[in-house]
């Protein structure tokens, strides 16, 4: 009976090996499908911008505030009440910050005027410089030929433009503070309800370090730079302060809360204080002095203390960090800066959680 069925068995058939162009389409077909992928999901980013770029900001907080409910929790705190105690730390935290530029930005303000008239005087002494460009760019057009495209811009009421962008700002307002009320508040069911979706003991134990992972990454690394950016702006006050540029308290803030965006923020602060020094110095050389002085206190943050207070494990790539920096900006705008390196991170713990032999997760007490 055994061998009359081992004899009914259909013979094994064995399919011709593919042609080099053959395998070329299916792996071309397997990238395209990839692309158009990546594609999808930045389209879904880009439209959806609205309400997932305060939602991702919300979460990226609430990874650094989590900890914080932690504790409170430990002692017999409801995590609705904790999540609740930590958004009002928060809301507080903000609220300070805002009273802390409201004199000096209103300082700034009433002298706006006046400091147009100046900064119009210190350019104007720029003239042989800009003629020079100007020179150049006449040389370009004889030699390219004129196009005749012409550029007219339409000056449009800003009541207007306050009234049109006020219900978006606060609607967005309104979902950053919903979201991260609730994700601290449900962080620990959101854990669980993603570990019982898992399927096999293997893939739980990873998706679990990935929650441990992503979570200490981020809120490591943001109060870290927190901490630094902190001490950046007290430096940057003091400094500022010693070389006579009014309003040091203002600029050292607003160094601090710029440096979070990484190579993007000091240099629109060296802008700004090149811009502050045209209108408070008399000369050309005067007016370098406050960005080169900011220049030479972040070149020592960003050099010395930043490698040394978050170490060299989570140092991260400059290109990789630049390329991040840009997509995510174009994508949310200076909400896509301040998310663009927690974003790595979390594709980081990712990784390493997933990938065979990325950051040595494969251990000896892995589940099999």
């Amino acid at each position: 009976m055994t061998s009359r069925r081992l004899d009914q068995r259909p013979p094994i058939v064995r399919l011709p090996p593919k042609s080099n162009y053959e395998i070329v389409l299916q792996r071309s077909s397997q990238i395209a499908l990839v692309v158009l992928g990546l594609l999808g999901i930045a389209l879904a980013l880009h439209f959806g911008r609205f309400v997932l770029a305060p939602t991702a900001f919300a979460l990226v907080i609430g990874l650094v505030l989590g900890p914080v409910a932690s504790r409170i929790e430990a002692r017999g705190i409801t995590p609705y009440i904790s999540s609740l105690l930590v958004f009002i730390l928060f809301v507080v935290i903000v609220c300070l910050v805002a009273l802390a530029l409201v004199g000096p930005l209103s300082f700034w303000a009433d002298r706006a005027p006046q400091m147009w008239d100046q900064l119009q005087l210190r350019i104007s002494q720029l003239r042989e410089p800009i003629e020079a460009l100007r020179n150049i760019q006449s040389g370009l057009r004889d030699a390219t030929g004129d196009t005749g495209l012409t550029v007219s811009l339409e000056e449009g009421s800003p009541m207007d433009s306050l009234i049109t962008v006020a219900p978006a700002i606060g609607a967005q307002v309104l979902i950053f503070m919903a979201s991260l009320y609730f994700f601290v508040a449900t962080r620990h069911e959101t854990r669980l309800a993603v570990l019982k979706l898992c399927v096999g003991r293997r893939l739980r134990w990873r998706t679990a370090h990935i929650f441990r992972d992503v979570e200490a990454l981020v809120s490591r690394y943001l109060l870290s730079i927190t901490a630094i950016n902190i001490g950046l702006a007290v430096a940057v006050t003091g400094a500022l302060w010693l070389v006579g540029v009014p309003s040091p308290a203002l600029w050292g803030i607003l160094a601090g809360l710029l440096n979070f965006v990484m190579y993007i923020g000091p240099a629109i602060m060296a802008a700004i204080l090149f811009a502050v020094g045209l209108v408070t110095y008399d000369t050309i050389p005067g007016s370098l002095m406050p960005p080169l002085v900011y220049l030479a206190v972040n070149l020592i943050e960003a050099q010395f203390v930043t490698p040394l207070v978050i170490g060299r494990m989570m140092t991260l790539n400059p290109f990789i960090v630049l390329l991040a920096l840009t997509f995510w900006i174009w994508m949310w705008g200076p909400i896509g800066g301040f998310v663009a390196i927690p974003a790595l991170l979390v594709g980081y713990a990712i990784a390493r959680n997933l990938i065979p032999g990325w950051g040595g997760v494969e251990g000896p007490n892995l589940p099999k």
